[in-house]
This record gives structure tokens, sequence and C-alpha cells, in this order.
């Protein structure tokens, strides 16, 4: 547990104010001794690397520090041969054998600093598997809780229109300016935790710190502009987990496990939109529209300090940074050096934050199968939001529900989650690892596979929903509609997530942050004009115009997936790298 608290925030502040008295790493310990072949090349006594101990798993792959290893074999994600399987699996042997890692010397003397072993405790890929689930749930309620805290407002609705006097379309502002601050707040915080020197947790932690402090006059504001103003900040600083948090899952993950853990990570960030209504829809009407603010600051409280107290850093590129800091200090040897301080040692911190800052954009420009993912997410999302907003136009209104049982519909979204999931699951459990194990990693094109069959069920489940939807039909039939609708988009969405961060790995983290603010940016539109849309050409009409923009994703996926090796081979971003 100790080491635990070390890692975290908490930790690390802790360290920093007792100037590492407490919370001490192995390095800075009187009984520390450096594994044999490190010792070796401290004394200038060559040491040859032995090829089969330092065969790095294939999970690595998905790590900022590929560079790092770059002295051993590793694996090409887009390969599909039987080798690649062979030497994970050999990997993992070496790895319960607690084999010392042979370090490299650069051209210039520098120690690259790695892994001490094998089987090293610090490495996030070799953490046990409680330790994955507990940071994995961590960052689950992370995102559940920034997700959730923007469609809690809808049910606080017309209680904002009564007390400031405004339209149903300005009032609904209170949401999209939230949906549209967690869409640029990534493009900003997400690109700042690909930097080594900061890492993912400085970010998540200050940024969560503010969201809490924010929420709590946002409960209380006595006007709408500043209402207005304070939703926004609170998307903003709520948005770092919503696409930094499937790089930090991918962190800690091989390939072969990375879409289970992906699925919890996209159930939070997808059930939370719709279980906002349910969680305020009963409370609202008797205490207030304020109280589902106060909600929020109540979820995200303990988040927040079971983040400080647990959370710890997953960036392998930061923790061996700091390892390499670490080994310089105690043994008085500038030698030791990170291979992200190599590769920006004549970069000024500017330079690097403008590099990070500029990547996913450079990438999402000139690599068209990323483009083509960012518009198609944006066109799904952007109806998915439009299709919550005409809930309340026909459950109360064609079946008498109250708001809070209009809430108790969103469940269905839960339930369709859990289809998806199950779904899901079985197909990479039956299919997809039994294949990688018989003919090695396919391309990231196959990840989409599932979604080839699940794109028709966005048409569907939105036609069923506009045809039924009338008083004279029971309201279980619209309401499997949303259901269909819902399971199916959670397979498309989850298929996607896989697919980004495998087309550029070292920038997972500003894939999602571009990917993010496609799908926010049009959500926020969506939020706007799905008053007036219904408003004028009726549900029936109105679902079924989203319903026929929901070809949209047929076609896409489908061309995806024929054409997406097609594409990156065409990508200029790719051919500079």
């Amino acid at each position: 547990m100790a080491a635990y608290i070390r890692d975290a925030p908490f930790g690390q502040l802790v360290r920093l104010l007792t100037k590492n008295k407490y919370f001490q790493y192995p390095e800075e310990k009187p009984d520390f001794k450096l594994p044999e072949p490190w010792v070796k090349l401290m004394n200038g006594v060559e040491v040859q690397p032995d090829e089969k101990i330092e065969q790095p798993s294939f999970s690595q792959s998905t790590d900022e520090e590929s560079a790092a290893l770059s002295h051993t074999s590793t694996l090409n994600t887009t390969s599909s041969t039987e080798a690649g399987v062979e030497a994970q699996e050999k990997d993992e042997i070496e790895r319960v054998k607690s084999t010392p890692i042979v370090p490299v010397r650069t051209k210039e003397g520098a120690i690259l600093v790695d892994w001490y072993y094998t089987d090293d405790v610090e490495n996030p890929h070799n953490w046990s598997n409680s330790k994955r689930a507990m940071m994995t749930t961590l960052i689950c309620l992370y995102t559940f809780v920034v997700y959730t805290t923007s469609a809690i407002y809808t049910s606080s609705l017309a209680g904002v229109m009564e007390e400031f006097n405004v339209s149903t379309l300005v009032g609904t502002l209170g949401l999209s300016l939230y949906v549209l601050g967690y869409g640029i707040g990534p493009l900003v915080f997400s690109p700042l935790s690909e930097i080594p020197i900061i890492g993912r947790n400085p970010v998540y932690i200050i940024t969560m710190f503010l969201f809490v402090i924010i929420s709590i006059p946002t409960a209380f504001v006595g006007n709408f502009p500043g209402l207005l103003v304070l939703r926004f900040l609170q998307g903003f600083f709520g948005s770092p987990c919503l696409a930094s948090g499937g790089a930090s899952i991918g962190d800690m993950y091989s390939l072969i496990s990375l879409p289970y853990a992906m699925m919890a990570w996209v159930s939070a960030a997808y059930c939370g939109p719709a279980l906002g209504p349910l969680l305020s829809g009963f409370a609202v009407p008797v205490k207030g529209w304020r109280w589902s603010l106060y909600e929020s600051i109540w979820a995200s409280a303990p988040v927040f300090i079971l983040m400080l107290l647990f959370l710890p850093e997953t960036s392998s590129a930061t923790i061996l940074l700091r390892r390499a800091q670490r080994l310089r200090k105690v043994f008085n040897d500038n030698r030791f050096m990170s291979q992200s301080e190599i590769d920006q040692r004549n970069m000024r911190l500017s330079d690097v934050a403008i590099d990070a800052l500029v990547k996913p954009l450079e990438i999402t420009i000139k690599d068209p199968a990323v483009l083509f993912v960012q518009v198609y997410t944006a066109i799904i999302y952007g109806i998915y939001y439009s299709f919550f907003e005409v809930f309340p136009l026909v459950y109360p209104v064609d079946y008498g529900m109250s708001l809070g049982e209009v809430g108790l519909v969103f469940l269905c979204i839960l339930v369709a989650c859990i289809l998806g999931v199950i779904s899901y699951a079985l197909y990479i459990h039956f299919w997809m690892n039994p294949r990688i194990v018989r003919f090695g990693f396919p391309a990231q094109e196959a990840r989409l596979l599932p979604a080839l069959p699940a794109s028709f069920g966005p048409t569907i489940g939105l036609f069923l929903f506009a045809w039924t939807a009338r008083a004279s039909i029971h309201w279980i039939a619209p309401t499997i509609g949303i259901t269909i609708y819902g399971a199916t988009v959670f397979i498309v969405m989850q298929c996607v997530f896989v697919y980004i961060p495998l087309t550029y790995p070292r920038y997972a983290a500003s894939l999602f942050a571009a990917n993010d603010f496609f799908r926010s940016a049009l959500a926020c539109g969506s939020v706007l004009f799905a008053h007036p849309l219904f408003g004028n050409l009726g549900v029936a009409k109105g679902v079924s115009l989203l319903g026929g923009l929901s070809v949209i994703g047929i076609i896409g996926i489908w061309l995806l997936y024929f054409y997406g090796a097609r594409l990156r081979a065409l990508s200029k971003f790719a051919v500079s790298e």
C-alpha cells in the first residue's frame, strides 16, 4: 500500500515537502544495488545484450518508451506473423524468471535508463492484476463523474428557465457549453500529458481539483451568464479523462487485454450522459433545480480524494525519466539518461509543448484514415446527443410520465451497454484472441469487424423509435428501439476507440483529444438544434432524419474496414515519420 501512495500525487507531494525522506524509491535506500550489467557498464565494461533476455513484450509497443528499447527486437502492431505471438510467449516466461535487462550505452556515452528486470514492478505492464483493476476503476469513476455532470443538468432545465426567465434554447446552453468545454480541454491538457517531464498525473490532479472547486459556485450562482461561464469551465477542467483516460489504460495493458479494459472505460463514458437524468430526475422536482448541481459536487469530491491518494503515474516515458533523475543524484553520474531526455535535450520546453499540441492536428490533417474516424465518430456522437433531447417530448406527453420516470427510461441505455459489453467480450474471447494466438496480430482494421453488422443497428433503432413513439403504441416499443440503438452504437464506438491508439500508439492521448474535440463540437451544436428540429418536424420525422443520417455510419465503417489500410498508406504524416 505504501508503494501505491508513493506513486500517487499525495505521495509525490510528501516526497517534495520532505525532500524525499518519506516514500522513498529503491534507488534512494541504503541497501540498493544496481543489477550487475548496469554496474559493469558504469565501470566501462562493455556488456553484450542478450536478445532472448531483452525481448520486450508486445504490449510495450503501445508505450512511449518504445524508442528507448530500440536495441531490442520489437513487434510491429500491423504484422500477422506467428513469430510475434511466440516472441510474446517467450517474454512472458522471461518475466517470470526475473532476468536483468542489459542497458544500452549511446554513442555519446550516456547509459540509457531502462527497466532493471523483465518483471520490474515499476513497469505498468508488470503491475498485478488487482493493481491494474484498481487503477482502471479509478479512471472509469473519474470519467463517469465528468460525463454524468454534463447530462445531470437536463433535469434542472425547467427550473433554470423559470428562475432566469430564458427560453428553452437559451437554457440548453448550460448543457451545450459544458459539452463544448470538454471538447476543447483535451486539445490543451492531453498533449501536455504526453510530455515525459510532465506526465499524466499532474494534469489529472490539477484539473480535477479545479473541477471540484468550480462545481461549488456553479451550484450557487445567482445569474444566468455566470452559470454558463461556470458550466463551460466545469467541462473544460473535467476534460482530461475523456482523452487521456484511454491512453492511461493503454499504458497498463497488453494489446490482447486492452479491449477488455477499454470496454470498462467506454462504458463509463457511454453511460454517463444517459444516467445523469436518472440521478437527478426524482430529486429536482422536490428539492429544486440546484440539486442536480449539488450532486455533481458530492460525486466529484470523493473521486478526487481517491485519485489524490492512489492514482499512480502510468506513462512509462515519465517513469523512466524520473528513474534517470534519481540514478544521477544517487550515483552522482550524469551519464544516466532516459530516452525522452535524449530526444528532447536540444528542445526548449515551449518547443516540446508546441510539438505536443500541434501533433494531433497534424496527424488528423495528414492521415486520411484518422480524419475519416474523427468525422465519423463526430456524426455518431452528434446523433447520440440529439436523440436524447427527444425523450422529454415523448414519454411525459404521450405516456404521462413524470420527470423521474423519464429518467428511468434512460436505464435502457445501461441495459444496452451491458448487451454491447457481453457481445463484444464474446467476440474478443472466442474469435479475435484465438486467431491472434494462431496467426499473430492482424492489421488494425480487423478490430473494426464487429462494427460492420453493428453499424446497421443505430438506423434500425432510430426508425423503430420514430414510428412507434405515440400514445396508441405501448411505451415498451420505442424503448426497445432505444436499446437496439444504444447497444449497437456502443459496439461501434468500442471498435473505433481501440482502432485509434493502434494507428499512432505514441500519440494515443493526443489523438483521443482530437477525436473528443470533433465529437464534442458537433454534440454541442446538436443539443442546440435538436429542439428546433423536433419542434418543426415533429418526433417521427425528426428522429427519422437522424436515422437517415446514421446511414452515413453504415457506409463509413464499411469503407474504413476495406480501405483503411490504403488510406493509412496515403498518410503524409506516416511518410514524414
